[in-house]
C-alpha cells in the first residue's frame, strides 16, 4: 500500500498520454461534423497525436501486470469482510482494458484512413465512409472514456460509486486534451520548421472551446459534489473529505484554481482570446491542474496515512520524465514521417 502512491504516478500519466492519442482524431472527428472551416488548418496535426497510443498501450500492460500496484482494492479481494461484485473481477478487468483499447484504437486509425482518403478523393463514395467513421468517433470515445473512468479511478474504492463520475472524467480530460493542442500548436508555430503554417485565428477558436469545456468541467465538478454533500451521504462523500481535509488538501485547491479559476477568468475577457502567448499560458496551468486532478483521484483513493505527494521521490520524477521523453520522440516522429514538419 506504501507503493501505491508512487505508481499513482504512472497511472496518471498513462491516463494522460491515452487521452491525447484519443483526443486529436476525437477533435478532428467534431470538426468534421460541425462543419468547421478551420479544421483543414489542424486536422492532420491533431490526428498525428495518435502515434501515442503504442505508448499507452505499453504503460497500460505495465499498470495491468503490477495488480495490487495499481489496483489497491485487490489487497482485500480476499477478505471475508471485503465482498467484491463482478466488476472487481481482475481477470475480466485485463479482458476488457485490453480489448476495449484495440477495439477504439482500430476504429481511430480507420478515422485517419479515411480522413485521409477523403482528401484525396472527392468522390462521394470516399467522403460517405469518412462521414459514417466520424459519427462512431464521438460514440467510442464516450463508452471507453466510462470503462477508463471506471476502472482507474471511480472503482479504486469498491463501495464508492457516482453516476456522473464517467461524464466528469472524459470532459475533464478533453478539457486537457484542448489546452495540450492549443499549447503543441503555439510551440510548432513558433519553430521554423514547419511545412505549412497555422493561422492565428485557429488559437482564438480553441480558446473559445477551452472556455466552454472549463465552464462544462466545473458543472460536473460542482454537481457531483453537490449531491453528495447536500444528501448528507457519509458512505459516499467521506471520499471528498479524505482528499479535501487529510492530506490532499493543497492539490485538491490547486487543480480547482488551475482548471477552473485561471481559465474562467482568463478567456471570459475577448483580447485574451486573441492573444496566443496569453492561450499558451493558460493551457499550460490547465495541463497541470489535470494532472493534479488525476493523481488526486486515484492516489487519494487510500486511507489518509498512506497519501503520497506526488514528485517527492525517485522513482516519481524519473518514471515521469521517461514517460515525456518517449513521447516527445514519437510524435516528432509523426510529424516528420507525415510531412508536417521538417526534420
Amino acid at each position: 500500500m506504501e507503493s501505491f502512491g508512487s505508481w499513482s504516478v504512472l497511472t496518471t500519466n498513462f491516463i494522460l498520454i491515452l487521452y491525447i492519442a484519443l483526443g486529436g482524431v476525437t477533435l478532428a472527428s467534431l470538426l468534421h461534423l460541425a462543419n468547421g472551416k478551420w479544421r483543414v488548418h489542424v486536422r492532420d496535426f491533431a490526428v498525428s497525436l495518435a502515434v501515442l497510443f503504442p505508448v499507452a498501450f505499453v504503460l497500460l500492460l505495465i499498470l495491468l501486470a503490477n495488480g495490487e500496484a495499481t489496483f489497491q482494492w485487490m489487497a482485500h479481494a480476499h477478505d471475508d469482510e471485503h465482498h467484491l461484485n463482478a466488476w472487481h473481477n481482475y481477470a475480466f478487468l485485463v479482458t476488457r482494458e485490453i480489448i476495449g483499447f484495440f477495439i477504439v484504437a482500430g476504429l481511430y486509425g480507420a478515422f485517419i484512413k479515411f480522413q485521409y482518403e477523403a482528401q484525396v478523393d472527392p468522390s462521394p463514395e470516399a467522403q460517405w465512409r469518412f462521414r459514417n467513421i466520424a459519427l462512431l468517433i464521438p460514440f467510442a470515445y464516450v463508452l471507453y472514456g466510462t470503462m477508463v473512468a471506471w476502472d482507474f479511478e471511480m472503482t479504486q474504492i469498491p463501495s464508492w460509486h457516482s453516476a456522473i463520475y464517467a461524464m466528469y472524467h472524459f470532459i475533464s480530460n478533453f478539457h486537457f486534451f484542448l489546452a495540450f493542442f492549443a499549447l503543441f500548436l503555439f510551440v510548432l508555430s513558433r519553430s521554423d520548421k514547419l511545412n505549412k503554417k497555422i493561422p492565428e485565428y485557429v488559437f482564438n477558436y480553441l480558446a473559445q472551446m477551452m472556455l466552454a469545456f472549463t465552464i462544462l468541467w466545473t458543472y460536473t465538478y460542482f454537481a457531483q459534489y453537490l449531491i453528495m454533500w447536500y444528501g448528507r451521504l457519509p458512505e459516499e462523500f467521506f471520499r471528498y473529505h479524505n482528499m479535501m481535509e487529510e492530506g490532499f488538501g493543497p492539490l485538491w485547491w490547486s487543480f480547482l484554481v488551475l482548471k477552473f479559476v485561471i481559465p474562467f477568468l482568463a478567456f471570459i475577457f475577448t483580447v485574451n482570446r486573441h492573444t496566443p502567448s496569453i492561450i499558451a499560458t493558460v493551457s499550460f496551468a490547465i495541463i497541470v491542474g489535470t494532472w493534479i486532478e488525476r493523481y488526486t483521484w486515484i492516489a487519494g483513493s487510500v486511507d489518509p496515512k498512506y497519501y503520497h505527494i506526488p514528485m517527492t521521490s525517485l522513482f516519481d520524477i524519473l518514471v515521469t520524465v521517461v514517460v515525456i521523453g518517449v513521447s516527445f520522440v514519437t510524435v516528432r516522429w509523426s510529424l516528420t514521417r507525415f510531412g508536417l514538419m521538417r526534420p
